[in-house]
């Protein structure tokens, strides 16, 4: 009978766990340090405490972005660090070095979809798939410079080479934000045809400049790290300025 009433308290005990979970909570700036880097993108809620206006919604959402790891800070000493002066719900992202600022006092209407909306647009990471969602992401980083590379997902290429740019990427930080396109998406010819490309040319590299509205390709031949690095040191080095830029066609939205 005890073992039967112990045992039914364990599982109340779990099932009130899961009804009532709660962000991590960060109690000073080594620890707010050590969760913006352990991941490529985070969230933390600069909130008073878990009664603020946020915090539900917070922890609904990151419930529902399971990839995106959400803590919560309520010590106002480190909000400073942060240019924090209200209650803040911030995304940090390691492909630009960006925080994203959403202030909760200027939001009219905060819910859990608006809150997984502003983590899913902005959700930039050292290699970001392209789709309509991560594009308003993209153009809107104050990085303009896009390392792109095309190729068709379920290729044997295609988890390699994605691997291999996402290796590259952190030594670009600021600098480029490299994209993949799933060429084997309808949506994305338009993105191909813009660097003048084919489905059968896949896979390539491409680099968009979005300051001067310029594009080149990565000549042919295998797609290796030391050839990328090299076509992103050309760039910055400005000696792709006089070489014949990729496509015809005039500027369409990636």
């Amino acid at each position: 009978m005890e073992v039967a009433l112990f045992v039914a308290f364990l599982v109340s005990s779990v099932i009130a766990a899961e009804k009532d979970p709660s962000l991590l909570r960060l109690s000073d700036k080594k620890a707010v340090e050590a969760f913006i880097d352990s991941a490529e993108v985070v969230v933390i809620g600069f909130l008073e405490s878990e009664e603020s206006r946020g915090y539900k919604e917070l922890l609904a959402a990151s419930n529902r972005v399971s990839s995106v790891p959400a803590a919560i800070c309520s010590v106002k000493e480190v909000w400073a660090d942060y240019s924090v002066s209200s209650d803040t719900i911030i995304l940090f992202r390691k492909a630009d070095d960006h925080q994203e600022n959403l202030v909760v006092s200027r939001t009219k209407k905060l819910d859990s979809d608006g809150l997984v909306k502003f983590i899913n647009t902005n959700e930039l990471r050292y290699i970001t798939e392209y789709n309509q969602v991560t594009a308003v992401g993209l153009f809107n980083s104050e990085v303009k410079s896009h390392l792109v590379l095309f190729a068709h997902s379920g290729s044997k290429e295609y988890v390699e080479l994605q691997e291999r740019l996402a290796a590259l990427a952190p030594e670009f930080t600021g600098k480029f934000l490299f994209v993949l396109i799933n060429g084997a998406v309808k949506s994305n010819l338009k993105s191909m045809n813009y660097f003048g490309l084919k489905s059968k040319d896949l896979p390539r590299v491409g680099l968009y400049d979005g300051n001067s509205d310029m594009k080149w390709l990565l000549p042919e031949g295998e797609i290796t790290t030391e050839r990328v690095r090299d076509f992103c040191h050309s760039f910055l080095r400005g000696d792709l300025k006089d070489v014949r830029q990729a496509g015809e066609e005039p500027k369409t939205e990636l």
